[in-house]
């Protein structure tokens, strides 16, 4: 494997980064998962618009442009022959002191990551996964806002080592107000009546690029799509429910808490979402 770090790239077991780095001394900085189908980067710009958003929300400058990470991530796919499979692509804050002060980083550093990714074994895609609520709530936005893609994921890690105790792969995270806020690494739909609802971003959700390419494929199949706060209640009585990720895509949900959702098997328009997003994955996209 080719690892891109700071406009070189390394083998594997030469990709090394300093001790000092703030990124792993502080957590401070921000990454992207991104995919890669039929020789094609699947929603890249997407990805590169939100990393930028998150770098300016921290006041981390990026020292490369949209163009030039679109060019290394492609090339970080190319030299790794890397046709479908996940990129990870991440900006720390550098080289710094032992101190907090970030203005003590002189450059941040860039990675680029090319490989493959299984989240989940298939038979969760066949027959529906399970999962619980958990009690470590999403981070608020006056401290941590979720929106911000950073590096430091203690908040999600914490509820993945619950749904872990609970023996489930995955878990719903409440908010302080008790609303649905995502997964530990997914956003959250769930059918009722025959719409589509899922949590709004001021709920905690991460803006998240399959979220958003799921509600347009809805709205295009004649799915009404709503952002509405959702309720542990609400998820136990709906239809159908599924999660959404760049590395999870659609992954059906059948049991919540003990509830079973619906017919206690993925439902039709879960179905009918994934074909579509999987249709939709194997032709567009940035060329490697």
């Amino acid at each position: 494997m080719k690892v891109f770090i700071d406009g070189k790239y390394y083998d594997e077991r030469q990709a090394k980064i300093s001790v000092f780095d703030h990124g792993l001394l502080y957590g401070d900085g921000i990454f992207e998962g991104i995919r890669a189908y039929n020789g094609r980067v699947f929603k890249l710009k997407e990805h590169l618009d939100r990393l930028f958003w998150s770098a300016k929300a921290l006041l981390l400058k990026i020292p490369m442009s949209h163009a030039a990470l679109t060019a290394a991530v492609v090339e970080t796919c190319r030299r790794n022959d890397v046709r479908d499979g996940y990129i990870r692509l991440l900006v720390t804050r550098g080289v710094g002191t032992l101190g907090l002060n970030p203005n003590r980083c002189k450059k941040p550093s860039i990675i680029i990551i090319a490989g493959t990714i299984q989240l989940y074994p298939r038979s969760f895609y066949e027959k529906g996964m399970e999962i619980v609520t958990v009690p470590t709530a999403r981070n608020l936005h006056s401290a941590l806002n979720p929106a911000i893609k950073s590096l430091n994921y203690l908040n999600n890690i914490l509820a993945k080592i619950e749904a872990n105790i609970a023996g489930v792969e995955e878990a719903i995270m409440l908010n302080a107000e008790g609303y649905v806020a995502e997964c530990t690494g997914d956003n959250l739909f769930i059918l009722k009546a025959g719409q589509l609802l899922t949590p709004p971003l001021s709920a905690g959700a991460l803006y998240g690029i399959t979220r958003g390419t799921v509600i347009e494929l809805a709205r295009e199949a004649g799915i009404p799509v709503s952002e509405a706060n959702l309720t542990r209640y609400d998820v136990f009585n709906a239809d159908e429910c599924f999660l959404t990720g760049t590395g999870a895509e659609i992954v059906p949900v059948v049991k919540v808490d003990g509830r079973v959702i619906g017919s206690g098997r993925p439902g039709t328009v879960t179905r009918r979402l994934e074909e579509n997003y999987h249709a939709l994955t194997q032709v567009s996209g940035e060329p490697i």
